[in-house]
């Protein structure tokens, strides 16, 4: 999509069911299949080509969304997948041109609006129940999780949005991750350290009692996004559907679950209710014995892990011919979710500390949304001269997992790789524009943070974070400006053209 392109209108954009009909009025934003896709491995491997995008094998490319209408072994669920793996038509679904989301995502922060519960009956998410204490239930045959790869561990839920409370203060919060199924009433998940979720149910476990958990499949992309905000932007105790209302200029709606005192969200196509048992840990892949959990953001497969949390499901509640979303773990679409909460937090923090200096951000597609990204920084006087670095180290702070921070000026596009790598190519030299910060807690899924790989490493997680100051110093940049070309009009030439 051009940067001068009118952007579709889609405010009647509410729930997943409302996006994919948006999408399917746009052209090239939807595509589906109704030839029967085998969920263990084959429809991931089909979307991989069509528009997976992201840190994917090759070859991949970013594509348009895809319904799969034929399951295997699964008659009246359909997949899809890929909503979000394009910046582009993440614009749309916000009404925002994609250059601009990290500001509307700042902005949403500011501008939340909270929640509202709507009576049980009235949730579209309950219209059919199946509750766990059934003989006959079985989460394995009743919903179609899919696998990545014929390596992982086991089914996965990787769209689920994970609803819990604090059990001392009762303040609430949702986040996504990975849930691989167990048995026909088990699920294990893993929680990435410092997550919401996580101290919520070590304060559970501590008194000896479980956490009731809702999981939320299907959702509104406003709720998908937001979902991915993590602190300092949004502290202990800061519920991000506020931020997805802001987004929408209306409440989100939650309901009471069936079989356990929590909420889920009203309009989901599928809700799993059920409790974080305390002191019940399962090894993630004990039903295939691979070693390899599941494809992550990275681009590689993340290893088992031996002793994971456990949620005993209590329900199943959805929607009549409900719609399982899921992602690729290294497809574009988890750059999306992670990756423009990441801007709005690193542009709102520096904003702060030094107003009208950083331009725009980008969390780029190589680092999967977090571990990589690029600042636009102006130098409008002699004194602003290191201030971009000191840009970069609050960038670090407003993202704990964020390894790497590319400076570039104002005549950089920061969303055209080609032209970043210019800046680079043209504007740094190792030696005096490389900054490194050793021994800095980052993301644990980056396989080089191993003490194996470098001995400044003394243990697994531990980053050497780096600014990569691809800016002309401020006494140098008469001797730095772009050719400059004539403004021509080339719809005159070229009506169709677009640019």
């Amino acid at each position: 999509m051009s940067k001068k392109e009118s952007h579709p209108q889609n405010n009647n954009v509410h729930d997943l069911r409302s996006a994919i009909a948006f999408l399917e009025s746009l052209p090239g934003e939807m595509v589906s299949t109704d030839v029967e896709v085998d969920p263990h491995a084959e429809l991931s491997g089909v979307y991989r080509y069509v528009g997976a995008g992201g840190t994917c094998e090759r070859p991949t490319r970013k594509g348009p969304a895809m319904m799969f209408n034929t399951i295997k072994g699964f008659p009246g669920v359909r997949v899809v997948t890929g909503l979000m793996s394009t910046r582009e038509r993440v614009g749309y679904l916000l009404n925002c041109a994609p250059e601009k989301l990290g500001f509307l995502l700042k902005d949403s922060v500011k501008n939340a609006i909270a929640p509202v519960v709507v009576d049980r009956g009235t949730a579209p998410c309950q219209e059919v129940t199946y509750l766990a204490d059934d003989p006959n239930f079985d989460l394995r045959t009743l919903l179609p999780a899919p696998t990545n790869t014929e390596e992982d561990a086991g089914p996965y839920f990787t769209m689920g949005m994970c609803y819990a409370s604090d059990p001392e203060t009762k303040e609430s919060d949702i986040t996504i991750h990975r849930l691989c199924i167990q048995s026909r009433d088990e699920l294990s998940m893993w929680l990435t350290p410092g997550r919401h979720i996580d101290a919520f149910r070590e304060k559970a476990e501590r008194a000896g009692k479980p956490l009731p958990i809702s999981i939320s499949i299907g959702v509104d992309p406003a709720i998908e996004i937001a979902a991915c905000f993590e602190p300092p932007t949004t502290p202990l105790g800061f519920n991000e559907l506020s931020i997805a209302g802001a987004l929408r200029g209306k409440a989100v709606e939650l309901t009471h679950c069936v079989s356990i005192d929590e909420k889920a969200i009203a309009h989901a196509e599928i809700v799993i209710e059920g409790e974080l048992l305390p002191d019940v840990r399962v090894r993630e892949d004990q039903n295939t014995n691979t070693g390899k959990a599941m494809p992550e953001f990275p681009g590689y497969t993340g290893e088992a892990k031996a002793a994971l949390p456990v949620i005993k499901v209590k329900a199943v509640t959805h929607r009549c011919n409900p719609i399982l979303q899921t992602t690729l773990g290294p497809s574009g679409e988890h750059v999306s979710m992670a990756g423009i909460p990441t801007e709005a937090s690193i542009l709102d923090m520096i904003d702060r500390a030094m107003p009208g200096r950083v331009l725009n951000v980008h969390a780029h597609t190589s680092g999967g949304g977090k571990l990589l990204a690029v600042l636009q920084f102006k130098k409008s006087s002699p004194v602003d001269e290191g201030r971009q670095r000191q840009a970069a180290l609050l960038a670090f702070a407003a993202f704990s997992e964020l390894k790497h921070v590319i400076l570039v000026d104002e005549d950089v596009d920061i969303f055209d790789t080609d032209d970043i790598l210019w800046a680079m190519q043209t504007r740094y030299q190792g030696d005096v524009d490389t900054v490194t910060i050793p021994g800095v807690r980052c993301h644990p899924l980056d396989p080089s943070q191993h003490p194996a790989y470098s001995p400044g490493i003394l243990q697994e997680g531990m980053s050497c974070k780096t600014i990569f100051d691809c800016t002309v110093p401020f006494h140098l940049k008469a001797h730095f400006e772009r050719s400059k070309f004539k403004d021509a009009d080339v719809k005159k030439f070229l009506p169709d053209f677009k640019y």
